[in-house]
């Protein structure tokens, strides 16, 4: 048993001083400066987000609106809830096509 232990820690120690020996010293890398947009791409791109989430979000309340309107089953609560989401729905994609128009004319008014 002492003579296994002994053995494994000759090893242990001998493939440690093999790997220090051969080691290669870390040089630094250059700096990598990332390379940002400027603020007018970069606000472009966000409104391209919130109006891509915009639809999805409206188009999900589409979809459930159309859900509830066919599972109604003439329940008049249903046909009011489906009739609310359809509304919303509506309300989403408006504010989705209108995102860009109303950003234009606050860029207009700051002067970007």
């Amino acid at each position: 048993m002492l003579r296994r232990n002994i053995s494994r820690l000759l090893t242990l120690i001998t493939a440690t001083a093999t790997a220090v020996a051969v080691a290669v010293p870390a040089r630094a890398a250059e700096p990598q400066i990332l390379a940002v947009n400027d603020l007018p791409t970069v606000i472009g791109n966000i409104t391209a987000w919130v109006v891509g989430i915009a639809f999805g979000v409206a188009t999900l309340f589409a979809t459930i609106g159309f859900f509830l309107y066919l599972t109604a089953g003439g329940d008049p609560t249903s046909v009011e809830k489906a009739k609310s989401a359809f509304k919303n729905a509506g309300i989403g994609y408006a504010g989705a096509l209108l995102a860009p128009v109303l950003l234009a004319i606050v860029r207009g008014w700051i002067g970007g």
